[in-house]
């Protein structure tokens, strides 16, 4: 009975880190995804907005090891490595909960910050390079214009204009320095906003992907230490 019990739990240790694997292949990919999404926007975002899916990145390699390593002590049914393997996850689990924690407590302090960074880039669009190329890209990729609205830029730059209709000319420089809010070729939208709601969207998927593998870990600290305490109890 106790060998069909340790036949059972093994095998079904098994087929969890196959999933679990899988699953850290999931946090690289979804990491991956919303570094992307949001990392061309890095010029405004501090790097404790960014180090969310980096983490989920590095997560995502070690959860793969960690299965590989929980793969080969159920098959050997090494008490050690099996432990092992429940300490890594429980660790994994621990620093999760730790970035978690983290990330809730600074998002009261990201509206503020962001629209300081914001503010502040913009005065410095005329005198500095790195500051206009990160202007004319958020304006021209969110189709926004200032941080709250067009008024907020005192000479207005063309990236905050747009073609009336398809394959017609941008409007010129002047043209659009010139517009008032409410025109149909000025963007009329801060990027303050629009980038907030990218950052907000892109932090609730990797909330539901830290939930989702942080219920798989707590599944296989309990399958591990099960298993390491029948082959224990075998020996």
């Amino acid at each position: 009975m106790k060998t069909c019990e340790l036949s059972v739990i093994k095998y079904t240790l098994f087929i969890f880190n196959l999933i679990f694997a899988i699953s850290g292949v999931g946090l690289i990919i979804a990491g991956s995804l919303v570094l992307a999404e949001v990392g061309e926007f890095s010029h405004f975002l501090e790097g404790k907005i960014l180090a969310p899916p980096v983490v989920l990145i590095v997560a995502g390699c070690i959860v793969f090891l960690v299965a590989s390593l929980g793969c080969y002590g159920a098959i050997r049914e090494s008490y050690y490595m099996l432990m092992a393997f429940a300490l890594c996850l429980l660790i994994i689990f621990v620093i999760e909960f730790a970035v978690g924690i983290a990330a809730a407590t600074y998002k009261n302090q990201f509206q503020s910050v962001l629209k300081e960074a914001m503010t502040d880039s913009l005065s410095k669009y005329e005198s500095s390079k790195s500051d206009k190329i990160a202007w004319d890209n958020i304006q021209t990729k969110l189709e926004c214009c200032g941080v709250d609205g067009p008024m907020d830029w005192s000479k207005r730059p063309p990236t905050c204009c747009h073609p009336t209709r398809e394959n017609a000319p941008d409007p010129s420089p002047e043209h659009c320095r010139n517009a008032k809010p409410g025109d149909d070729f000025l963007y009329n939208y801060g990027c303050f906003e629009e980038l907030q709601m990218k950052a907000e969207s892109s932090s609730k998927v990797l909330i539901g992907v830290g939930i989702g593998v942080a219920f798989i870990q707590i599944i296989g600290i309990i399958l591990a230490c099960w298993l390491a305490s029948a082959v224990k109890n075998r020996e």
